[in-house]
């Protein structure tokens, strides 16, 4: 059941990976049931999917199948016609350059899960690829796995035999990390950043290089189309949904509050007031994440040294006394089962 405030995915990209799964026998009546995916929907280019639903899917496929690589697989599969209108926009474009800024503005026409900025310098064009919306760990692996396919497959389209080397750092330390071997033109690295998402580099002098089907008539058309619809898929995320999952997912010390801000272009005053606006506050979100991720790599058989450090304290000490404030408990005594008290902001590392 989709919950309140619940923001929608074109199915069409689910469609994609059903056909996938069934081409692979995985059982799919098992994945679908009670989510309203029927072949009339998933043959409607303009239908939608909640995310909540979406997670649920990608969540089941994970736990029926032990893979955690199928956004990847469906990654390589897009084509610039996949993506409708705003393919055709892409493919239209006089330059890469102009692709990417397109790419980067109507995003959320694709998948709203996550913001794209467009950059350059002397020497790179650069894509930043950040997660806008609260998602399962599955589902967040799934989405950075597509996107980053996607991109590969995209721009190899469009530049073709002058497709370059380019850099692919990846935030999160994928299980399947192998698998980028495929990509023939990437390096990648894996557990760049301190925030999950990704980060896409090419060489400038193919950025500003044009692109054979140029076409200014049909890139107003294009344009003109994606605007009108990207009007209406703008709306809020689930802001406290989203900072604790950034929180969760980063690597080493948690990202402050002006590094989460900056990554959704506000200022920190308004997002602080997004999440008063849902009850919650920024010091109380991260005190909680600190605790459930201590619990997950106590639970795992790490040092406790080791895990401070993981968190971003200084010793074992400092972070063994916030763990017994907030809980009420030692961390060398605790289990995955373990009832904790809600924590504090007493104790985190600045």
């Amino acid at each position: 059941m989709a919950t309140q405030g619940d923001r929608e995915l074109p199915v069409r990209y689910f469609g994609r990976l059903l056909e996938l799964l069934q081409a692979q026998r995985v059982r799919i009546d098992t994945l679908v049931d009670g989510l309203n995916l029927d072949a009339a929907r998933l043959q409607n280019p303009e239908a939608m999917i909640p995310l909540s639903h979406a997670d649920t899917l990608i969540q089941r496929l994970v736990d029926q199948t032990g893979r955690q690589d199928w956004g990847f697989d469906l990654g390589v599969r897009l084509r610039l016609t996949s993506h409708l209108i705003l393919g055709y926009g892409l493919l239209a474009s006089p330059t890469l350059g102009h692709s990417l800024q397109m790419l980067s503005r109507y995003f959320s026409m694709l998948t709203p899960t996550f913001r794209v900025q467009f950059r350059r310098d002397a020497q790179h064009g650069v894509l930043l690829l950040v997660p806008a919306l609260p998602m399962s760990h599955e589902c967040l692996v799934f989405h950075t796995d597509a996107i980053a396919t996607a991109v590969d497959a995209v721009v190899g389209e469009l530049l073709g035999e002058r497709m370059p080397r380019y850099d692919l750092d990846i935030a999160l330390d994928l299980p399947h990390r192998e698998r980028y071997a495929e990509l023939r033109h990437a390096r990648c690295r894996f557990g760049v950043g301190d925030m999950a998402g990704l980060r896409v580099r090419f060489p400038i002098a193919l950025v500003d290089a044009p692109l054979s089907l140029a076409d200014a008539g049909a890139l107003k058309v294009a344009e003109s189309r994606c605007e009108a619809t990207f009007r209406r898929v703008i709306a809020s995320g689930q802001v406290a949904g989203w900072v604790r999952m950034m929180m969760r997912e980063a690597n080493g010390g948690l990202p402050s509050l002006d590094d989460l801000a900056h990554t959704l272009n506000l200022s920190s005053r308004t997002l602080d007031r997004h999440l008063k606006a849902e009850g919650t506050g920024f010091r109380q979100l991260a005190a909680e994440v600190v605790v459930e991720r201590a619990q997950a790599l106590l639970a795992q058989g790490l040092p406790v040294t080791t895990v401070a450090l993981e968190l971003g304290y200084t010793d074992a000490s400092n972070f063994t006394r916030a763990f017994r404030r907030a809980t009420g408990g030692c961390p060398s005594r605790t289990t995955d089962g373990q009832r904790q008290a809600t924590p504090t902001a007493a104790g985190r590392p600045g």
